[in-house]
């Protein structure tokens, strides 16, 4: 990392520059489960957090690169393996410790990154270097005098469709990548958007032998009762006029079973009744709510009787769901 990048790994981890190793393993397993993207889906600062606090344990958790970064600081990768003394020389003396760099020409390096990286034998990663002797697009700088190849290949998203049903209660299945079929799990809680991060199921990195990650963004087939309304369950339940007016009991189905839901007197069409925890789960486990939008549906086939009974309400209700409009003109 540069020597303004420095990061503070033991305040990173939340733990003492005095911590033993279970100590360090302890903190980051915490704030792993914490912050973990599984559990925090979409959440981008979340998953930043992740990668600080699995970089933090990548170094602290290593005895040989924990010694180095006590001793080297922010220079700590700059350091060659079992070196005890600063790779910049004794300060104090003036002297380079390597004979290796005296008399050499700066003329030659592009820069001082350059420099240090040629002491180390390490390759630069800057293809229009002065010195030309070095070029690899698999190294990337990182760091003063610090160059690493990327770990990973590169992340790969791919499309999933599931129907409401598996979507809501989970699945297990299998995927074609092309080169292979893979196993996978979705959780109870995808919906339309949800990606599920698959390990080490992206792009191999040939230099490092090492794959990026697999996204698979979950798209839902379309129900022939429910759907979403932004993050909201939703679903239209058709009612009688005169279980509008009078109001009643019916049942709804949700996505568990149907459940007995009371109907308001005098509910209007197009209103909404909602069943708490009836909905759909979350990454946490919780359920969410239910939205029931009501229909007044009206009737079919009406006999003659039905006709009179109509009638006879025309003739003697009072109402009028239109006198507001009588007013209003252009």
């Amino acid at each position: 990392m540069g020597a303004n990048d420095y990061k503070d790994y033991y305040s990173v981890l939340g733990v003492s520059k005095s911590a033993t190793g279970d100590e360090i393993k302890k903190a980051f397993r915490k704030l792993a489960v914490k912050y973990h993207p599984d559990r925090n889906p979409n959440n981008k600062a979340a998953e930043e957090k992740f990668k600080e606090i699995s970089e933090a344990y990548e170094v602290l958790g290593d005895t040989e690169k924990r010694q180095k970064y006590d001793q080297f600081g922010r220079y700590w990768q700059s350091a060659p393996s079992g070196s005890r003394q600063s790779p910049w020389g004794n300060a104090s003396s003036g002297k380079n410790p390597n004979p290796n760099t005296n008399n050499f020409d700066f003329g030659n390096y592009g820069s001082f990154d350059e420099f240090i990286n040629d002491l180390l034998g390490r390759p630069f990663g800057n293809t229009n270097s002065r010195s030309g002797r070095y070029a690899n697009s698999d190294f990337n700088t990182t760091g003063f005098g610090t160059q690493t190849q990327s770990a990973k290949g590169s992340d790969i998203e791919k499309n999933i469709t599931l129907s409401y049903s598996q979507a809501y209660h989970g699945v297990e299945t299998q995927l074609n990548l092309g080169t292979e079929t893979i196993n996978v799990k979705i959780p109870s809680w995808a919906k339309n958007g949800t990606k599920i991060r698959l390990r080490g199921k992206g792009q191999l990195n040939t230099m490092t032998k090492q794959r990026g990650d697999l996204y698979l963004k979950v798209e839902l087939k379309p129900h022939d009762f429910f759907e979403f309304e932004d993050d909201k369950l939703v679903c239209e339940v058709p009612i009688t006029p005169y279980e509008a007016v009078l109001g009643g009991e019916i049942n709804v189905p949700t996505p568990t079973g149907e459940v007995k839901v009371k109907i308001p007197s005098g509910i209007r069409h197009g209103q909404s009744l909602r069943l708490k925890g009836k909905g759909w789960s979350s990454a946490k486990g919780d359920y969410g709510d239910l939205l029931v939008k009501v229909a007044i549906a009206t009737p079919n086939n009406v006999t003659n009787q039905e006709k009179e009974y109509y009638e006879k309400i025309r003739e003697i209700s009072k109402d009028n769901p239109r006198s507001h409009l009588d007013k209003f003109s252009l």
